[in-house]
C-alpha cells in the first residue's frame, strides 16, 4: 500500500480525519475533538458516520483563506 503526502496544492474538498490531521500537524483525537467543539465541523457520511472535513474550513484554520458560511 502506498500513502500519498497530502499537501495544500492537491488538497480533495473533502478530506478526512487522518488528511486534516497531517496537515494540520496534530493527531486524529485532536481532529475529532475540534469537531465536538465546533472549532472544525464535520460531515457525517455513509451509514458508519465517517467524517469529512470541508477544504475551506481547514485552510480557514491555518489562515490561507476567509471562512465561508454553510
Amino acid at each position: 500500500m502506498t500513502t500519498t503526502k497530502v499537501s495544500l496544492d492537491n488538497l480533495p474538498d473533502l478530506l478526512t480525519v487522518k488528511e486534516v490531521a497531517e496537515v494540520l500537524r496534530v493527531s486524529p483525537l485532536t481532529i475529532k475533538r475540534w469537531g465536538k467543539r465546533g472549532k472544525l465541523p464535520a460531515i457525517r457520511i455513509n451509514s458508519r458516520g465517517d467524517r469529512r472535513y470541508k477544504k475551506e474550513a481547514v485552510l480557514w484554520l491555518l489562515g490561507i483563506t476567509q471562512k465561508t458560511s454553510v
